[in-house]
């Protein structure tokens, strides 16, 4: 079953839900495990169905749909550090008394996030019926352009603004310039658009849910550009690889 690489390419009640169905079973949405409808699975000491085995999975892997989101970069829900800390403790149970000891503001504050909060979240409804009513009615999505469809960023990226402004066209043109046909970097651009592009090329190298050590990285990327510690670096800051407090670990960045 083909994982969806991106959230937002999913409907509100599937992210809800922490996975997608089809003809074949049920994926989750947030690492790409899938369980084959028609088959049983044994889980620890238990037996389970497709469906008892994704709601399984996303309980005991992810919590749920709140805890996997306030783990992400907040910028990928449109809220703030300090938001994300409240949101965090506000999952926890705890009240405004405490949530305002922990973060270090006046419970005064805290107030004024929650009521912030519940005005995104009213704003998110009509935008959502906004832009979808805007599609039937012009029947063209906000990212079809003049010169192709503006792509998806990245679930991982560590900042979103117009760098991330690249259609599929651009994407073409930038890996046919600075790769050859083996997928090689003949020299690695200036231009951050052109980076981005060229790093998500890259991460085709890796697996997600596999653990990396630096050689294994290294050796991956001395295949692909002769500096690798520049590729490498530049992985970690545009949020694509997630390393360890102390370099030992690598991973592919949820």
């Amino acid at each position: 079953m083909e994982q969806k690489e991106y959230l937002w390419n999913n409907t509100v009640e599937e992210i809800m839900g922490g996975y997608i169905e089809n003809q074949e079973g049920y994926a989750c949405i947030f690492c790409g495990v899938g369980y084959k409808k028609g088959r049983i699975y044994k889980i620890g000491e238990e037996l389970f169905d497709s469906y008892g085995a994704i709601k399984n999975h996303i309980g005991n892997t992810h919590g749920n749909t709140a805890h996997y989101l306030l783990a992400q970069e907040p910028l990928l829900v449109g809220i703030s550090d300090v938001q994300q800390q409240i949101l965090r403790l506000m999952s926890e149970g705890r009240d405004d008394k405490s949530i305002a000891t922990e973060v270090g503001i006046a419970q005064s504050t805290v107030r004024n996030h929650r009521f912030k909060l519940r005005e995104k979240e009213k704003q998110a409804k009509l935008y959502l019926a906004l832009m979808q009513s805007l599609e039937e009615k012009t029947n063209r999505a906000i990212h079809e352009t003049d010169n192709g469809l503006i792509e998806d960023i990245h679930q991982s990226a560590t900042m979103i603004d117009d760098r991330y402004n690249i259609t599929d066209a651009d994407r073409k043109k930038t890996i046919s310039t600075y790769m050859d046909e083996n997928g090689a970097i003949k020299q690695f651009p200036s231009k951050e658009k052109k980076k981005i592009i060229l790093l998500g090329e890259v991460m085709k190298n890796f697996v997600r849910n596999r653990e990396y050590n630096e050689n294994e990285v290294n050796r991956i990327l001395k295949r692909i550009y002769e500096d690798f510690s520049t590729l490498r670096r530049a992985l970690i800051e545009y949020g694509f690889l997630d390393r360890s407090d102390d370099c030992s670990i690598y991973r592919v960045k949820e």
